[in-house]
């Protein structure tokens, strides 16, 4: 693990404003993360967990504070500059998977190639290749819904590194698997960081996902309050 920092977050805060007044869902968030590094990130339900994510990737910008990728302010990127920055450097993958449903796990996977421009038929062999690789290339002409949730999770991955990028956010990728695909996913996760050497930040009830990372980060109310070594 390099000892410099490929993230990081400095003084993060999160703020809504609701009818009922102003509601703090992040606090000065201090955090490193170095070039790949697999971290968890635990905490009870509303602690704010999806909210860091959401800023980690650009989804979201912070009330107070920055992030920062290596050593240059995320949130000094505007409109097509951060749109560029997230879809080259920052693959997503969620716990709902979000496949398009009239199309099949290889248009689904080519279809952010095409969106960057890429040709049909170059996007189409390269998401056949990634396809093959986590395990699905018997597969690649079914459309979601005649796939496993343990399938579709699998595209979904897919998609999400398709690009080629850096760093992995996950927002509980096994929260809606039972415990065998859970675990399938979980080991795919870690290959393709191995095969990759992604940097890998997820999102996770998941005891057995957690342990197999490198770090555990615990937020509670908005707060880091945990952040430990595997």
């Amino acid at each position: 693990m390099s000892s410099q920092a490929m993230i990081e977050v400095v003084g993060l805060g999160k703020s809504f404003a609701t009818p009922g007044g102003t509601i703090d869902v992040l606090h000065g968030v201090d955090l490193k993360i170095a070039a790949g590094e697999r971290v968890a990130v635990i905490g009870t339900s509303g602690a704010g967990k999806t909210t860091l994510m959401h800023i980690l990737g650009g989804l979201d910008r912070p009330t107070t504070g920055d992030v920062k990728f290596e050593g240059k302010s995320l949130f000094s990127l505007r409109g097509a500059e951060l749109d560029a920055f997230r879809n080259q450097t920052i693959g997503f993958v969620f716990q709902f998977h979000q496949l398009l449903q009239e199309f099949s796990a290889l248009e689904n996977v080519a279809m952010p190639l095409m969106i960057g421009g890429m040709k049909k038929n170059d996007a189409t062999d390269k998401a056949a290749v990634i396809l093959e690789e986590v395990g699905l290339g018997h597969r690649l002409s079914h459309k979601p819904g005649a796939l496993s949730g343990g399938e579709q999770q699998r595209v979904a991955v897919a998609r999400a590194l398709v690009r080629g990028p850096q760093i992995l956010l996950a927002d509980e990728p096994t929260g809606n698997l039972d415990s065998v695909t859970s675990a399938e996913i979980v080991a795919l996760l870690n290959q393709m960081h191995q095969t990759r050497g992604l940097t890998m930040i997820i999102v996770t009830h998941n005891n057995e996902l957690a342990g197999s990372l490198d770090r555990v980060l615990r937020i509670d109310d908005g707060r880091l309050v945990g952040d430990n070594l595997n």
